[in-house]
């Protein structure tokens, strides 16, 4: 029996999206295990070793592999002057219980004047798991299924924060007894616990440590010993300390941190002499000397620093809470000078065209706009501040700092581009219920229409606004959201007064046929904007990523056009561009999501080099001016400074002649260094400019950075 054509047709089209969706269900099913994650720095690769099998009662150990390229490493868990540990997130299945990390023996890393404890070559990090009678294997799932969440800060001179999500099944019966040497050589480079015989003491004396041990084997008896407290910030790891044995009997002098972080009473203690290790835990003896007041920049700089420099409290501390509101209005106001701010303006000046007399209607709409914008700035200032307190390090514009929310706003812009061009109308789409809504209910649409603006516009930080979003995060809730709210009715100011000014509606021309040519022209800014946003999101996920959204977007494209046509050439097109679509998505989306983990480097004989943890307190320990900027790519005003005042010769001469060091910090992804180091200086946002030099206090300039206020900044060092 023949198929008639349509039916014929339709069954094609369903056999194609069947097939993508089984290909996309192998693929899945060929990729749930994810146990490697490479970089140019490291390989990291999730272990499993279980010589037993996977029951209750038997050994069973994780492990996070790291293969360190030369000159390349990562951090112990007191990672010394500068650095952070490798931190591991488990999720396991019920009835399994994580222990802590059986860190091996460390060895120090010196970094010019610093010194930091950490590990190079290859390391394995082994963890052990508890298997309790609740952990039960089913039928669909016999294996143990892990997943692993690390972070890891690896360093040469520059350093680099780097993740990766493991995913392992581990049979629960049978072994797992390939990675066995692995898990045993890590294990054998575990200190030995060492029991504190009589007459073994830690003293404090003044700003030192006074070290007495007994019970050593006597084969080290006249050996040169290393020590490693396991608390961060007790001991200075790069100032100079003694050890001497009297007989059997060694003791060692240890001098303080200037700046403790803690007053332990009981201090864990990893000695070493060559590959072998022993851990002890001493009771404090003693009174611990007072605690430095917390610092506006990190120990290591404060330790470089002479000692009678005197450093001011970050510059946000002493701005008034007034000035400080007055500041985040003139912010706001000035953010609709700001490029990324035009489409979504000319979104509202194509609405008064329309409505050029309907005074009422426009201030119902600008109240809606304002509300929208107010409410959206809120509302990101409670995102901001609870995950702050939460834990993570995040700043403002935290939002494009994420690639599946740039590529959501190119679409969103894409969209609304080829509404304006006239490609389609909403009302094709919507049905006829919703779009009498939406002719009934305008307000609704100023209202999203804020909701755009504060999307784009929140991350381009103006004028006045560094200093108070600082200030703000300091503050308790209620006034910190004032601040946002007040940036947020800077940004609306302008149109909600146009709106309740009916001059300015009656200055417009008569409707007619240039307000279409208006409406199309104003497509392009719209596509403008989807070029800057995959710009951003090239910075962010390479090249790779930027031409996957790409052909997203031409592809998204497509099928819009594809609904607006009509009869059966509508149903065959839109479907198999759907269909299409939808293999893309899964085929080449991921590229457009992830994130690199590495920054881009500085090319050889460049002015500009990477900044780093670590790096600024370097060069000023050795006496070099250092000039630092904060900068990111979806931020228009450092994209403009760095095309002018940073690009100007007389600026770069004068520069050069003061022999600064140019560190560029590409604030573009996540990076919670970099978010540190702007909260020490009371900056919550880019771009910020600072110098420093030894024994002053850091200088900041301003945002809209100038020649002059450059080379006034250069003549005071």
């Amino acid at each position: 029996m023949t198929l008639p054509r349509p039916s014929r047709l339709l069954q094609n089209a369903l056999f194609f999206i069947a097939a993508a969706a089984l290909s996309i269900g192998s693929q899945a099913q060929i990729s749930s295990q994810k146990t490697v994650v490479t970089t140019e720095q490291v390989r990291a690769e999730l272990m499993a070793h279980a010589p037993q099998g996977v029951a209750p009662g038997q050994p069973v150990w994780l492990g996070l592999q790291i293969r360190h390229q030369p000159e390349w490493h990562t951090y112990w868990k007191n990672s010394g002057d500068s650095g952070l540990p490798t931190q591991l997130e488990w999720t396991l299945p019920p009835g399994v219980l994580a222990g802590d990390i059986a860190w091996p023996l460390p060895h120090k890393i010196a970094l010019g004047k610093l010194v930091n404890y950490g590990y190079e070559g290859t390391l394995l990090l082994p963890v052990p798991l508890t298997i309790t009678p609740d952990f039960k294997p089913s039928l669909l799932n016999p294996d143990l299924t892990v997943k692993l969440k690390a972070s890891w800060l690896v360093c040469r001179k520059e350093c680099i924060p780097e993740e990766g999500e493991f995913t392992l099944s581990v049979p629960v019966k049978g072994s797992t007894a390939l990675n066995g040497a692995a898990f045993d050589a890590a294990l054998a480079a575990q200190p030995q616990a060492l029991a504190a015989a009589k007459g073994s003491q830690l003293r404090i004396d003044g700003r030192t440590l006074q070290l007495t041990l007994h019970g050593l084997p006597a084969r080290l008896q006249g050996q040169t010993l290393e020590v490693f407290p396991e608390t961060a910030e007790i001991v200075n790891p790069s100032a100079p300390w003694q050890q001497a044995w009297q007989g059997a009997v060694w003791t060692a002098t240890l001098p303080l941190a200037e700046a403790r972080s803690a007053s332990p009473t009981v201090l864990p203690l990893v000695l070493t002499h060559k590959n072998a290790g022993w851990r002890v835990e001493l009771p404090v003896t003693g009174e611990w000397p007072k605690t430095a007041a917390p610092a506006a920049l990190s120990p290591a700089l404060q330790a470089a620093l002479q000692a009678n420099a005197q450093i001011p409290a970050a510059p946000a501390a002493s701005l008034g809470f007034l000035a400080a509101l007055l500041g985040a209005l003139l912010g706001g106001l000035i953010l609709n000078l700001m490029p990324c701010v035009f489409p979504v303006l000319a979104i509202k000046v194509l609405s008064f065209t329309r409505h050029a007399d309907d005074h009422r209607g426009h201030r119902i709409s600008g109240l809606a706009y304002t509300a929208g914008v107010v409410a959206s700035f809120v509302l990101l200032g409670l995102l901001l501040l609870g995950l702050r307190a939460a834990g993570e390090s995040l700043g403002w514009g935290f939002q494009l700092q994420n690639p599946a929310v740039v590529a959501a706003l190119a679409a969103l812009f894409t969209l609304i581009g080829l509404n304006l061009a006239g490609v389609f109308e909403f009302g094709q789409f919507a049905p006829s219920s919703l779009a009498a809504f939406q002719a009934r209910h305008p307000v609704l649409d100023a209202f999203l229409t804020g909701v755009l603006a504060v999307a784009v516009a929140s991350p381009c930080t103006a004028p006045f606004m560094g200093a108070s979003l600082g200030l703000a995060v300091t503050l308790p809730a209620l006034q910190a959201l004032l601040i946002f709210a007040t940036i947020g009715l800077g940004l609306a100011l302008p149109y909600l007064l146009a709106s309740f000014v009916p001059a300015f509606a009656r200055a417009l021309p008569k409707p007619g046929a240039w307000m279409d040519a208006l409406r199309k022209l104003l497509a392009f800014p719209m596509f403008g904007t989807v070029a800057w946003l995959v710009w951003v999101l090239g910075h962010q996920s390479g090249v790779d990523g930027a031409g996957a959204l790409l052909a997203l977007l031409v592809v998204f494209s497509a099928v819009i056009w594809s609904l607006t046509l009509t009869g059966r050439s509508r149903f065959v097109i839109a479907t198999i561009l759907i269909a299409a679509g939808a293999w893309l998505t899964w085929a080449i989306g991921p590229f457009a999501l992830k994130t690199q983990t590495t920054a881009e480097a500085p090319a050889a004989g460049e002015r500009w080099q990477a900044w780093a943890p670590g790096r600024v307190e370097e060069l000023v320990a050795a006496q070099q001016t250092v000039f630092v900027d904060f900068t990111a790519a979806w931020c228009v005003t450092c994209q403009y400074n760095k095309q002018t005042t940073l690009a100007d010769p007389s600026v770069l001469a004068e520069l050069e002649a003061k022999k600064v060091t140019l560190l560029r910090a590409d604030w573009t992804r996540r990076d919670p260094a970099i978010t540190a180091a702007l909260a020490q200086l009371g900056r919550n946002g880019v771009p910020v400019y600072v110098f420093y030099q030894q024994g002053r206090a850091p200088i900041v300039l301003s945002e809209i950075l100038s020649v002059q206020e450059v080379r006034a900044a250069l003549a005071q060092l």
